[in-house]
């Protein structure tokens, strides 16, 4: 998990586990008087306080009624739903299909009016053809032994992409130049995305920024790839998990850097050359 990701669990659990051990101390009871009562070790008891672990929704229920506070039971599953809900393993996510993934989006996607993407591994789904769409599903298929609902999934993926259109939704879009270099399915299939890449940075609604390979990194570090909704969240893609982060000061990093990425990045006839250029040494 990266240091970003341990921060916003971390940070959740720890405020949890505080008033977890609030409520404890409000009723007169030591660790080991409640372990005791819970039928758990007393290390649970610390691990739990300490943010070491997300308690279970019994772990809570049986907390609340122990302490005398069954009132508080639905704050409390409320918050240990959000730290779940923060750290989602990519298997868990796409279990039900990668369909049903695309379509859970949508809602997010529908209300934001400023999205700022960030890629180092593929061009974003929002400007990606259906060939290159279905490349990198059937590899999410293979590697994480999904359902194989594709054909469903690249249609989702595909009809989101009318928002690029509507003039309600602005999209800041960086793209890694070796993301351009990186072959996905074949190689026609991907200088056929790169020709889309070309077309659709066009749009009135899009600004892409491409960050050339050689760039010297006083600032803008390449990082996980990670989206802004408007200032709301920021979902970020790590190789195991999605992480979404809500905390205003966590957010602002993302937005920090995404500025800092944005400095080192070529845009217009540069961008469009460094396209060609990748399209080139492909084809």
């Amino acid at each position: 998990m990266s240091n970003s990701a341990v921060s916003s669990v971390q940070q959740a659990r720890q405020a949890l586990g505080l008033r977890l051990r609030e409520i404890r101390k409000e009723a007169n009871l030591t660790a080991r008087a409640l372990a005791r009562l819970t039928g758990w070790h007393e290390s649970k008891c610390s691990r739990i306080e300490n943010g070491h672990m997300t308690p279970s929704p019994a772990d809570i229920r049986a907390w609340t009624t122990h302490c005398g506070v069954p009132h508080e039971t639905e704050d409390l599953l409320a918050a240990a739903r959000g730290i779940e809900g923060a750290y989602v393993e990519w298997r868990r996510l796409e279990r039900p299909g990668l369909k049903r993934a695309q379509e859970a989006v949508l809602p997010l996607f529908e209300r934001t009016r400023w999205f700022r993407m960030y890629q180092s591994w593929v061009v974003p789904g929002m400007l990606q053809t259906p060939a290159y769409t279905r490349a990198v599903l059937e590899t999410i298929v293979a590697l994480r032994e999904v359902p194989d609902d594709v054909t469903e999934a690249v249609v989702v993926r595909m009809d989101r992409q009318k928002m690029l259109h509507t003039g309600r939704h602005r999209f800041a879009v960086l793209v890694e130049e070796w993301v351009l270099r990186t072959v996905i399915g074949s190689p026609e299939i991907t200088v056929a995305q790169l020709g889309h890449l070309i077309a659709v940075a066009a749009t009135p609604s899009v600004s892409l920024g491409i960050i050339p390979l050689g760039r010297v990194r006083g600032g803008g570090w390449p990082v996980e790839s990670f989206t802004i909704y408007d200032e709301a969240q920021v979902n970020v893609e790590l190789v195991s998990a999605h992480l979404t982060v809500t905390q205003p000061g966590e957010i602002h990093e993302y937005a920090k850097a995404f500025a800092e990425l944005s400095g080192l990045a070529v845009y217009g006839s540069q961008a469009r050359s460094l396209i060609t250029s990748a399209i080139d040494a492909i084809g």
